[in-house]
C-alpha cells in the first residue's frame, strides 16, 4: 500500500510552499496528485503536485473524493489537526 492516498496529510518540501502542510485531494498517476491546504488553513491553494515534492506523514484525514475546502477543513477539525496545520514547520 502507498503512503500517496486520497486524505493523506503531507508537508511540501519544494516550491514556495515548502514546509507547509497539505492534504492530498485525488490521485492523479503515479507522478502527480491535486493537493490543498486548504488555502484558508496553510494558504496553499488546490493544485497538482509532483510526489516527489511532497514528503507524508503518519497523519491522516477521511474525506470523499471531490471534497470541497470546507469539506477538508471540517475533516482536519474531527481529526484534530487544525493548530499543527495551521503552523506548519518550524525550520
Amino acid at each position: 500500500m502507498s503512503a500517496i492516498t486520497m486524505g493523506r496529510i503531507c508537508v511540501k518540501t519544494a516550491g514556495k510552499d515548502a514546509a507547509k502542510y497539505c492534504v492530498i485531494t485525488e490521485v492523479i498517476d503515479d507522478d502527480f496528485v491535486e493537493i490543498t491546504g486548504p488555502k484558508a488553513l496553510t494558504s496553499i491553494k488546490r493544485k497538482r503536485c509532483n510526489v516527489l515534492h511532497l514528503e507524508p506523514i503518519a497523519d491522516f484525514v477521511t474525506i470523499k473524493a471531490k471534497a470541497t475546502d470546507e469539506d477538508i477543513i471540517k475533516a482536519i477539525n474531527v481529526a484534530k489537526l487544525t493548530e499543527k496545520m495551521e503552523a506548519g514547520l518550524k525550520l
